[in-house]
């Protein structure tokens, strides 16, 4: 089991109702790498609707794998996590390599 499997085992296995969490997802395809980011408050539930093509469009015809996963204490802090994520290509290309 790699460091992100244990995460995603860590942190999916402490989720709570009052927890929200940003998570970035990778799809690795022939013609290259492609990640998303988004929040939730429910991570297994929300990788299942991403690979069960009632995610996000961009998310749709894709299968995704968590790469990585912060716990936030509220939606707000969620949600201003995920903008500057959102914007931060260089740590998304470093999640790809891992």
């Amino acid at each position: 089991m790699n460091v992100a499997d244990q995460n995603h085992e860590a942190i999916i296995g402490d989720a709570s109702a009052e927890r929200c969490f940003v998570y970035v997802l990778g799809s690795f395809e022939p013609n290259g790498a492609r990640t998303y980011v988004g929040w939730t408050n429910d991570l297994a539930r929300r990788l299942k609707a991403h690979n069960s093509g009632t995610g996000g469009r961009s998310t749709r015809g894709r299968t995704w794998v968590l790469l990585y996963a912060e716990p936030h204490a509220t939606r707000n802090e969620a949600m201003s996590r995920e903008w500057y994520l959102k914007r931060d290509r260089k740590f998304r290309k470093l999640l790809c390599e891992i």
